[in-house]
């Protein structure tokens, strides 16, 4: 794998890193190419997720980030082993693994509009007013929710927002869905559900606006956009897949405590 190219975050940490990175990468005969087939994303996971999108979630390419942000669950090198990696990429000594991504489908009375993500979804009012939900998983009725909104989310997205809002850590190389309420009503007049509710990847979940309200706000992966007169919102994991470049001693679960209790 000799062509990469670097997605660099704008703070002066992650501009050093990718300099020091660069100088690395071009000494072991590895170059910095317009059509490559990795990509080096430095900072943050928001880096992460940006690059991604940039390149269209190509699946012919494979993915890793040099953590020089702040959490960066998706940033798997650390600065300490930035030689190491680029030892061991120049000899092919690394593992790949596949990560499912999400479809995301807003159907308005105009017309529809298809997103892909990574991480999640969050859907809430435009206006930030109660939210008003019916939830199907596959036609299935599951709960008429009224609250703040809804975060869907895959499995990498488990330990992003999600976490934020009381959602459950997914194990990563679990395929699932994940819908987790945002402050649910509950009392005399509404009943839903309070708790996150985690589906194989098999399944499609459609969200239908009740009530008087039809105009939403939705994140998807961190980039917000409105939407008028939205009849549902349809999410299921997506046909296309994200390959990830991970050292041999890569584990969830040290990742896992390092990041939130080390």
């Amino acid at each position: 794998m000799k062509r990469v190219k670097l997605f660099v975050n704008h703070t002066e940490k992650a501009r050093k890193v990718a300099s020091e990175l660069e100088q690395e990468l071009i000494e072991n005969g590895l170059s910095n190419s317009l059509r490559p087939q990795l990509g080096i994303s430095v900072g943050g996971d928001g880096a992460f997720l940006r690059m991604v999108k940039q390149c269209h979630f190509n699946e012919n390419m494979y993915f890793v980030g040099i953590h020089a942000g702040t959490l960066g669950f998706l940033q798997e090198i650390d600065v300490a082993r930035m030689k190491d990696f680029v030892s061991r990429l120049k000899e092919n000594d690394y593992k790949i693994e596949t990560l499912n991504l999400i479809e995301v489908r807003v159907v308005t009375k105009m017309r529809q509009y298809v997103f892909t993500a990574l991480n999640e979804v969050v859907v809430r009012d435009k206006s930030f007013r109660t939210l008003k939900l019916k939830v199907e998983v596959d036609s299935e009725l599951l709960e008429h929710y009224v609250g703040d909104g809804l975060l869907i989310s895959s499995s990498t997205g488990s330990t992003a927002y999600n976490m934020s809002f009381g959602g459950a850590i997914v194990y990563n190389t679990l395929d699932t869905l994940q819908i987790t309420p945002i402050a649910p009503l509950n009392n005399r007049v509404y009943q839903t559900l309070s708790n996150s509710f985690i589906l194989p990847s098999d399944k499609h979940i459609i969200l239908s606006l009740e009530g008087e309200y039809s105009n939403l706000f939705l994140s998807i992966d961190g980039v917000n956009k409105t939407f008028q007169d939205v009849v549902r919102v349809e999410t299921k994991i997506s046909d296309k897949k994200l390959s990830v470049l991970r050292m041999q001693d890569f584990h969830f679960v040290r990742v896992v405590h390092e990041k939130l209790l080390d």
